[in-house]
């Protein structure tokens, strides 16, 4: 085989053969294909797209790059779930423990922070003591004895998309739905969950913008999942407002800590729990309905925060932070937002304001950042709020006071403040996604 003739083929829109794929993805991998003409296929691939067969084989190929997580060794069905990454987004630590104590096993690998979104291995992080890095040994004792795990993605799970991700970054192709649902579903595939349920964000703190590209990346999942053999779901969900009020890692887990008492935001408790209730649909524990009750029951009894503080004591984090979320450490410098006029929040950009998480500590923005875990962003007032001038709007944290000016000026810009009332409340679940279709909700 050549490489040319493949980006040939996919120039003019030929479907390429299993064998095709699979000879590409592990000559890139090995070296033997440069960048310059892998640049040229994902370029083609760009415009012509892939079918589904050459999408879900291309995935697999990609899956296979590198490790294979075996999860046999734990008992039962596995379940896991993916976010494409929104602002204030700590379901995870909200619907992991929730599945876990109804007997689904969660024996689940996330990322860390991307851009102006975090990262579920961050805000574990900030519980002192936890550990996210465990051989694969522990991590499948823990979950087996416990119910659930949750744990960094290793170095060597789907190499091929950590090469082709690079690439993609600098030749304008990051963008493509058919390669964006194959850099998810190589990493969700080689986890090796038996279920998936992909939480599809749209809206302006998402990756995703529009909801008609939203759809079309979860379809492109499902069928993936599908093609896998996997049970998989998707929900869009919205991320045009930052999700609970609390933005930055250590705020985030002591609002998901709230949630699974029973108390906390209402968007963030309502987008969680139907996570949840998705999650043991597809792991078979009955319909939909019965599921929403199981969820709503081991919230009220508390079993789901006692399986979160099962993992942390587990991983090697300190429990009394979770028993007592006043222990967790605090930012040295505290800055009130005050709104500059009266009037009714009509617009709230998510994405400037998870910018500004991470001017005050709470990301990377470089490589050698230090994550300061206390920082962030508590909001008081949110779209379809009215506030009077001299109102506080926002709490923002960081251990440096020289990043408020700056922060400051990111949030008073993200809200759009205006007389008459135009925002209407929004759908927080979308919409379902299905290998039967598109259910909208």
């Amino acid at each position: 085989m050549r490489m040319y003739d493949l980006i040939e083929k996919k120039k003019v829109g030929t479907e390429l053969s299993d064998d095709e794929i699979k000879w590409m993805v592990d000559g890139y991998v090995k070296g033997d294909i440069p960048d310059y003409q892998m640049s040229a296929f994902l370029m083609a691939v760009y415009f012509n797209s892939m079918t589904d067969a050459e999408l879900s084989q291309l995935t697999l190929a990609m899956a296979h790059s590198g490790d294979m997580v075996d999860l046999s060794k734990i008992d039962g069905i596995k379940a896991d779930k993916h976010s494409t990454g929104g602002v204030g987004d700590k379901t995870t630590l909200i619907t992991a423990p929730i599945v876990a104590a109804c007997g689904v096993k969660i024996a689940k690998m996330s990322g860390r922070g991307l851009g102006h979104t975090g990262g579920t291995i961050d805000k574990l992080e900030s519980i002192p003591g936890f550990q996210t890095a465990i051989p694969n040994a522990d991590f499948f004792d823990i979950v087996n004895q416990v119910g659930i795990s949750v744990i960094g993605q290793s170095g060597n799970l789907a190499p091929a998309d950590k090469k082709l991700y690079a690439l993609r970054d600098v030749t304008a192709t990051v963008d493509s739905i058919p390669l964006i649902a194959a850099s998810i579903m190589s990493k969700k595939l080689a986890a090796g969950s038996d279920c998936i349920l992909l939480d599809v964000k749209t809206g302006s703190g998402a990756f995703m913008k529009s909801e008609e590209d939203s759809v079309k990346l979860a379809e492109k999942m499902v069928a993936i999942g599908k093609n896998a053999g996997r049970k998989i779901a998707a929900l869009i969900t919205n991320m045009d407002i930052p999700l609970g009020n609390g933005i930055g890692n250590s705020l985030e887990v002591i609002e998901a800590i709230e949630v699974l008492k029973g108390n906390g935001p209402a968007d963030l408790a309502e987008v969680s729990f139907e996570l949840a209730a998705n999650m043991l649909y597809l792991a078979g524990k009955g319909t939909l309905k019965d599921c929403r009750e199981e969820v709503s029951k081991v919230v009220r009894d508390g079993s789901a925060l006692s399986k979160l503080i099962d993992m942390v004591k587990a991983q090697g984090g300190d429990v009394s932070v979770i028993e007592d979320t006043s222990r967790f450490k605090t930012a040295e410098f505290v800055f009130d937002m005050i709104a500059p006029v009266s009037g009714y929040i009509n617009h709230m950009n998510a994405e400037q304001i998870g910018i500004a998480s991470v001017v005050l500590g709470a990301g990377r923005e470089t490589k050698e950042s230090v994550i300061d875990y206390s920082a962030g962003i508590i909001l008081h007032k949110k779209t379809n709020d009215f506030v009077t001038a001299g109102d506080s709007i926002a709490t923002l944290y960081s251990s440096s006071s020289d990043v408020f000016d700056s922060a400051t000026k990111l949030v008073l810009e993200a809200y759009k403040i205006e007389k008459e009332k135009k925002a209407t409340k929004d759908k927080l679940v979308i919409a379902r996604v299905t290998e039967e279709g598109v259910e909208w909700l």
